[in-house]
């Protein structure tokens, strides 16, 4: 599933590729995704998108007077192809953005630069796709005006990567909560964009064992847990910056130090990595230095 570190990266890539361009044309082959009308989608064709971002696991394009968002969940993948390229297999629904009126917008000091060879040229059109295998993701469609429910949005806590997100105020959210300190590292309405994968490395980086419950942490380790979440979460989008162009598409996680790397030595200790599987979610954890 796409966590905070990779729709960070692709919301910046495609916020650097898609701003300034209007909306042509959309083909939706797979309905089932959809959460709006044919009439809302027609509406967007014309519109220039302003910029993309991301919230949560969800990534928001504006446009000049609609929004679209997408919550890709289990399998859903967005990536960038020239207009007009063969088609993915398994897609879902397609963008066609035309040229784009001027040069990319100033990100000063902000990844991508505008000039990344990787980005498709200002002068050509480009296509937005979407693929789904198993079509469990949703495209919402929010015209102005109009209030439609996106699933879990409302639910959200803050940003895991959020300034705002203080050790202070860390403290009195997971207060709130109680269970096993994965669970709660993937509850987004603790914090939100941390998943599967991203609970396993901030844990390792943390030394606390996944099944821990929360209640059992003393201050200490509560402070501990934050600075692992800061900074596994900004380690993973630096990396991310390298590995990921120009195959939005493709997810990365062979970099990771510990997720789905069991039976190997662990990075810190040497101690063999333990992996367990359950509701087909694999946890990965050291039982050498995680206590």
């Amino acid at each position: 599933m796409p966590e905070l570190p990779d729709l960070a990266i692709l919301a910046d890539a495609l916020d650097v590729a898609l701003s300034g361009r209007s909306l042509t044309g959309s083909k939706i082959a797979q309905t089932l995704i959809l959460r709006g009308t044919p009439a809302e989608l027609a509406a967007f064709e014309g519109q220039t998108l302003l910029d993309t971002s991301r919230r949560g696991k969800f990534l928001i394009f504006r446009f000049e007077r609609d929004r679209m968002i997408f919550n890709p969940m289990l399998t859903g993948r967005l990536g960038l192809a020239t207009a007009g390229a063969k088609a993915w297999p398994q897609w879902a629904a397609m963008f066609e953005f035309g040229a784009a009126a001027g040069p990319a917008k100033a990100r000063r000091g902000r990844w991508p630069p505008a000039n990344a060879d990787w980005l498709p040229r200002r002068d050509l059109g480009v296509e937005l796709r979407y693929r789904d295998a198993t079509r469990m993701g949703k495209i919402y469609l929010m015209p102005a005006g109009v209030t439609r429910p996106v699933a879990g949005w409302d639910e959200q806590g803050p940003d895991a990567d959020d300034p705002a997100l203080t050790v202070d105020v860390w403290r009195e959210r997971i207060g709130r909560h109680s269970g096993e300190l994965k669970s709660l590292l993937r509850n987004q309405a603790f914090v939100a964009g941390i998943g599967n994968a991203y609970s396993d490395e901030i844990l390792w980086a943390a030394r606390l064992a996944p099944f821990r419950k929360r209640a059992s942490l003393a201050g200490d380790e509560v402070d501990a847990l934050y600075a692992a979440t800061r900074e596994t979460l900004a380690w993973a989008i630096g990396e991310l910056r390298g590995l990921v162009p120009p195959r939005l598409e493709v997810e990365q996680r062979d970099f990771l130090r510990v997720h789905r790397k069991g039976g190997s030595a662990c990075p810190r200790c040497g101690t063999r990595l333990s992996q367990v599987s359950a509701g087909g979610s694999d946890t990965t954890f050291c039982r050498g230095c995680q206590r």
